[in-house]
């Protein structure tokens, strides 16, 4: 969390750490307990990053991006699908018989979306915007991820101004939840 730079390069490690956690996923047997607690924490890593993006990224491609609504819907409904799949991981044991096969499929969505936006939105975002405000994202970004849920919420508001709203109330009950039960500590 927090690792500095510029909205791109502050996401781009991001999706350097969930890539990193997916390649750990992989190399452990199937059943193992390990795996859960590699998706506990790929996914605490993806809802923070997803709600950050939809809270001032997509804004921000909307505002200054030749086409960024398309651009942006289109990068907001595949966090939705991400989500919809966490949601239904959510609490499954590493040894239910529909675990790898939906890892599997979120790592597939995942790894798609985040080469979309590599390819495509970033450079888009780093050509219409000045260093300044690709800074500003920046700031922005790394303070929504502190205050984010940790939990997926397929139901919540992805867009601004009610994304704003809700999502550090839910983000501190997650994270209260977080602590009682200990997910995420590993």
């Amino acid at each position: 969390m927090g690792h500095g730079g510029n909205v791109i390069a502050e996401l781009m490690t991001d999706h350097r750490e969930v890539e990193e956690l997916f390649e750990k996923f992989q190399v452990l047997p199937p059943g193992d307990d390990r795996r859960r607690e590699i998706v506990d924490a790929f996914t605490i890593e993806l809802v923070r990053h997803s709600v950050a993006e939809e809270q001032y990224l997509y804004p921000a491609v909307r505002a200054h991006v030749p086409g960024g609504a398309t651009l942006a819907d289109k990068e907001i409904a595949d966090h939705a699908t991400v989500e919809r799949l966490l949601k239904e991981l959510e609490g499954m044991a590493a040894t239910d018989s529909r675990f790898d096969p939906l890892v599997e499929r979120v790592i597939s969505e995942v790894s798609e979306h985040l080469a979309d936006e590599e390819d495509h939105l970033f450079p888009a975002l780093a050509d219409a915007c000045s260093p300044q405000r690709l800074s500003e994202l920046g700031e922005q970004v790394r303070t929504a991820k502190k205050l984010a849920p940790t939990r997926p919420h397929p139901a919540a508001p992805h867009t601004p101004p009610a994304n704003k709203l809700l999502a550090p109330g839910t983000g501190l009950v997650d994270r209260a939840r977080d602590l009682v039960t200990g997910r995420g500590r590993s």
